[in-house]
């Protein structure tokens, strides 16, 4: 794992590892240049867990992550993120299958699921993360928060690209399907993940995975939805009242009414369950940020995406 200013989330993951059913053989932390005591809290474990930290300031996510893997001195590893807390049984279902010889397994993609400590964070949770329903295996992009692979797999793809700060994990993936390397997905290698706590911290985050996006060209068509969808779907309704007493002007706003119901209905169904212990007020909070949380995630990513392609076409034309 990576880590930088993590001195209050390590020992969440730190005490979860020590909850495995299988514990790992070594444990190999990045430190990118922490000024909070983080490696300290890392190597305050090194009398219960095999812990081994590398200090390496400045170095960016791959980059951490890479030194990490080239220090490993075994040929399966198991990446995760700090911020995070471990299932009992994540290494344990990240590892089983790349030990049989017989289903000849190169990377095993774990699952994630929201661990919020507030209504705004179940919102959010709802909003952006992903349910088991909604994930096809095979064509299912692991996080780098959960996952395990082959050493000699990352080894065959050059590693994590150093070149990119976000989205890191998505380049890895695909990399690695590109060569044909088999992946199974194991659900049960579950970690919590606490969604972000504000809006500017959201916003920064997707801001940033869109960046990364367009520097590693990723999701072209995904992005130039959005953009179209932004532009026409605020003239359609502009029009659509303006000429409300006509047929025309009713059916689109019938249109937009069902286009903005589409756009929050899925987040609504995986938070209503989330709500059952919360108060009236603080449900209806939580109901109400919805539709500003995927507003605010839109708007990030269209104001980091093209940052991000201008950086790709400076970079490849300045060589």
């Amino acid at each position: 794992m990576t880590v930088r200013n993590e001195a209050a989330t390590l020992p969440g993951l730190l005490d979860s590892v020590l909850r495995q059913t299988v514990r790992p053989a070594e444990i190999v932390i990045v430190d990118g240049g922490s000024t909070d005591g983080t490696p300290d809290v890392a190597r305050g474990y090194s009398d219960r867990l095999p812990v081994r930290v590398i200090e390496m300031p400045g170095a960016n996510i791959s980059e951490g992550r890479n030194a990490a893997i080239e220090a490993a001195q075994n040929s399966i590893i198991a990446v995760t993120d700090a911020g995070v807390r471990l299932d009992p049984r994540w290494l344990d279902a990240l590892v089983t299958p790349l030990l049989d010889a017989v289903a000849d397994i190169d990377v095993v993609s774990g699952f994630f699921v929201a661990d919020p400590q507030t209504p705004f964070e179940r919102a959010m949770g709802a909003t952006v993360l992903p349910t088991l329903r909604d994930i096809d295996p095979a064509t299912f992009l692991p996080s780098s928060r959960s996952i395990a692979f082959r050493k000699d797999a990352w080894d065959a793809i050059g590693g994590y690209p150093e070149w990119l700060d976000y989205c890191e994990d998505l380049v890895f993936d695909i990399r690695l399907k590109e060569l044909d390397k088999r992946f199974l997905f194991a659900p049960q290698a579950v970690v919590h993940f606490r969604p972000r706590s504000n809006l500017l911290a959201f916003y920064l985050q997707y801001y940033r995975y869109a960046r990364g996006d367009g520097k590693a060209d990723l999701w072209r068509k995904r992005h130039a939805i959005r953009y179209l969808t932004y532009i026409g779907g605020p003239a359609i309704v502009l029009f659509s009242w303006r000429a409300r007493k006509s047929p025309f002007g009713k059916v689109g706003l019938l249109l937009a009414a069902s286009a903005g119901a589409a756009y929050t209905a899925r987040p609504y169904m995986r938070l209503l369950p989330m709500l059952r212990d919360l108060p009236a007020r603080q449900s209806i909070f939580a109901l109400s940020m919805v539709p500003v949380i995927r507003l605010t995630g839109d708007i990030a990513k269209m104001a980091g995406y093209p940052v991000g392609v201008l950086w790709r076409l400076l970079n490849y034309y300045s060589r």
